[in-house]
């Protein structure tokens, strides 16, 4: 058994099951939408304007809840953010209206915001580079598992007590895996009582260059040159998932009529495939770096052909007049759009290195712009013309001009010496 224990197996694990509570704690109340709609009376602009609340702060945090992560190292950082976004899932219980949901929402893009950079670059001192787009497409995978069960989790939950009470269970989970965090993870590898020579040896930690790098400043300007492109792309990305992850349920019982067992399940097909696409996408760009040596390559075909087949999926499946055939296509987009976020996340480790935490802030500031007007926009165009197929258009003209820029991303362009 020891051979085969690796400490930084246990170190992604437990990385793995923080994105999953995350995603869960992120899109509940989209599963509680179509109650919380009924109860409150609220529009679907309303409604929209909910879910865009987390992405303000959440795109705020990014840059610095990664920059706090590279000063005062992740261990500490990630502990403090996720107790705020559970107390904050756990308010959102109490809620009574629009204003309170739109704080409680703002608390947890707070928590949240800051979280994902802070993982990465608590990744940056545990794994080799052949191993980053994996251990970045494993802990994705668990982001969107956490999404893809959060439907049925959720309306069992309400089922037998209610959506409030949801809402209360969720938040002590997250309190819970805290506490498993703090006592599991440390910030590098030497420090960590479990750690062998021979898996330092693997993972190629320098304890001596890692300290001398880190007494060097932020170098702002240049990780700004070589991060602006993927921050954009990240965008186009992003506006598309917050279209599966916050919309996706009231589209299925509103433009296609199932059900809330129906929902339960069909709004979790989508995201299952999207735990096969972050995963793989991962895997299959680790192996063209390994076999061509070629980091441009690695990165790049993953991104085009994620965010172009996620365009050849999308379009029909607005269309299509059978429901079971839109949610089996939102599927197959949803999968090719996952291909690519491994990959995202990968290239601030690529680029930036020690700032990692940084550059994957500025990288994820797209994803949380797009949080901010994707579902306002979908809320509003709902609202004015009665039909979900304007802003299903909007995402695949986006994905269109991502892929066009995934052709001119440059991994090996450092940030930083």
């Amino acid at each position: 058994m020891r051979k085969v224990f690796k400490v930084r197996h246990l170190i992604l694990a437990v990385l793995c099951l923080m994105y999953f509570i995350a995603y869960v704690d992120r899109v509940n109340i989209s599963v509680a939408a179509p109650l919380l709609r009924k109860e409150m009376g609220l529009t679907a602009t309303e409604l929209g304007l909910i879910f865009s609340a987390f992405a303000y702060p959440y795109a705020a945090m990014q840059i610095f809840g990664g920059w706090l992560s590279d000063k005062f190292g992740p261990r500490r950082i990630l502990a403090i953010l996720s107790v705020i976004w559970a107390v904050a899932t756990i308010l959102t219980g109490f809620a009574w209206g629009l204003t309170s949901l739109i704080v409680f929402r703002v608390l947890l893009g707070i928590g949240e915001g800051g979280a994902f950079p802070s993982a990465t670059r608590a990744m940056t001192h545990w794994f080799p580079p052949g191993e980053r787009g994996f251990a970045q497409g494993i802990t994705h995978s668990f982001a969107r598992l956490g999404g893809a069960v959060t439907p049925p989790i959720v309306l069992a939950i309400v089922a037998y007590s209610g959506w409030r009470e949801s809402f209360f269970i969720l938040g002590a989970v997250s309190l819970a895996w805290t506490v498993l965090y703090v006592w599991l993870f440390r910030n590098t590898p030497v420090e960590h009582k479990w750690i062998t020579p021979a898996e330092l040896k693997e993972i190629g930690f320098d304890e001596k260059a890692t300290k001398e790098v880190e007494q060097h400043k932020t170098p702002w300007a240049r990780m700004i040159r070589c991060m602006w492109l993927v921050t954009f792309i990240d965008f186009c990305y992003g506006w598309s998932l917050w279209v599966f992850l916050t919309w996706l349920p009231s589209y299925l019982k509103d433009a296609r009529g199932f059900d809330l067992k129906q929902m339960a399940l069909f709004a979790t097909l989508p995201l299952m495939a999207g735990v096969i696409g972050d995963t793989l996408g991962g895997v299959v760009s680790d192996k063209i770096y390994k076999h061509t040596g070629n980091l441009k390559l690695a990165r790049r075909i993953m991104l085009v052909l994620g965010l172009g087949g996620a365009l050849v999926f999308i379009m029909p499946a607005v269309y299509a007049n059978d429901p079971m055939s839109a949610v089996m296509l939102l599927s197959a987009s949803f999968f090719c759009l996952e291909l690519t976020n491994a990959v995202l996340w990968s290239l601030p480790i690529d680029i930036a290195g020690r700032f990692a935490g940084t550059a994957g802030g500025m990288m994820n500031t797209g994803f949380g712009v797009a949080g901010m007007i994707s579902p306002v926009v979908f809320g509003v165009m709902i609202d004015r013309t009665g039909s979900y197929e304007i802003p299903f258009l909007i995402s695949a003209g986006l994905l269109g001009i991502g892929a066009l820029c995934a052709l001119f991303v440059d991994p090996t362009r450092k940030a930083c010496d």
